[in-house]
């Protein structure tokens, strides 16, 4: 398991990169931003890109865009986050038209609503799609993971992890919700969980590489659909955002990089690694202290098999 790593610039040369060419890639919230770029990406390459939407005309305008570009790389899937029924369905088609999945890129996410929110499972929507959403489809889809020669997944999380804290007391933020601090906890559970991932991987044998991105702060629609209540917040965002932010696709480029990183190793976490990890180029991305906190994170694994039903030994028969 990697400890903090170094921030890593280095340029890498094509030979660096893996072939995509026959491999099968999910990644959720593919509609548009961040996903849609690492979609459309992963597609010119030569794999074939699974769209998991929660929005059927969006998904299927997203392939349509894709499949113009490489025809026929692209597969429009309906998935609903905020569902663990729509989560379960989708691992279930997915298995009944594939043997194998080779990455798993768990993309979408939702940041700072204004007011608490419930997933129709009853979870805080932030905790509930950000991260349990995303750890039941992890597990759903560990069987096809492992059927592959060399399964990876990759975990969207956010500079923000840098101040958020596990709270496995008030998971849900029922007693204490504040927009910024909820999102903040959501993408620490994300990186903390592809930590302890690879963790138990390493430890029976699963064969799947974990991995982690952040992409700076890009300019996606989660800006749209936030940010909370701080109006200096939104302030900042609209004067400051085109100068301490970058766009969507190019912002998607740690997590291409984490999908196609010949080098990569157990638990990286790639970021954009430019001024305050805001912006810039792709690379290796420092990982806070309290995020390698084993301990919490095995906490927060059994909290999440507990909440979503959802396990390994299950998963795996």
């Amino acid at each position: 398991m990697s400890a903090a790593l170094a921030p890593d610039s280095r340029p890498r040369p094509a030979n660096d990169a893996l072939p995509m060419d026959g491999k099968l890639v999910v990644v959720t919230g593919a509609n548009s931003g961040i996903g849609y770029y690492t979609a459309l990406e992963l597609a010119r390459l030569g794999a074939t890109v699974v769209l998991a939407c929660r929005s059927a005309a969006k998904g299927e305008a997203a392939t349509a865009r894709i499949n113009a570009i490489a025809p026929g790389r692209a597969v429009f899937a309906p998935l609903d986050l905020n569902s663990l029924a729509s989560v379960r369905g989708f691992a279930t088609r997915l298995a009944a038209e594939h043997t194998a999945l080779d990455i798993l890129i768990n993309n979408a996410g939702i940041m700072a609503l204004r007011t608490r929110e419930t997933t129709e499972d009853g979870f805080e929507r932030q905790i509930g799609v950000n991260f349990l959403g995303h750890f039941a489809l992890t597990m759903a889809l560990l069987p096809l993971l492992r059927a592959a020669p060399a399964p990876r997944t990759i975990q969207l999380s956010s500079i923000a992890h840098k101040k958020g804290r596990i709270a496995l007391d008030d998971l849900q933020s029922e007693r204490n919700y504040h927009p910024w601090k909820t999102y903040q906890q959501s993408k620490l559970a994300m990186l903390m969980f592809a930590l302890e991932l690879q963790r138990r991987s390493d430890a029976a044998g699963w064969n799947i590489l974990s991995l982690a991105a952040h992409p700076g702060i890009a300019r996606t629609e989660l800006f749209a659909n936030g940010p909370g209540t701080n109006h200096a917040i939104n302030l900042a965002i609209k004067v400051f955002g085109p100068i301490f932010s970058q766009s969507a696709e190019a912002g998607a480029q740690p997590t291409i990089l984490a999908a196609t990183d010949r080098r990569a190793k157990p638990g990286a976490y790639y970021g954009s690694i430019g001024f305050m990890d805001a912006k810039g180029p792709p690379g290796l991305a420092k990982i806070m202290p309290h995020a390698l906190d084993k301990a919490v994170a095995a906490a927060l694994w059994d909290k999440a098999v507990l909440l979503t039903g959802a396990h390994s030994e299950s998963a795996l028969g």
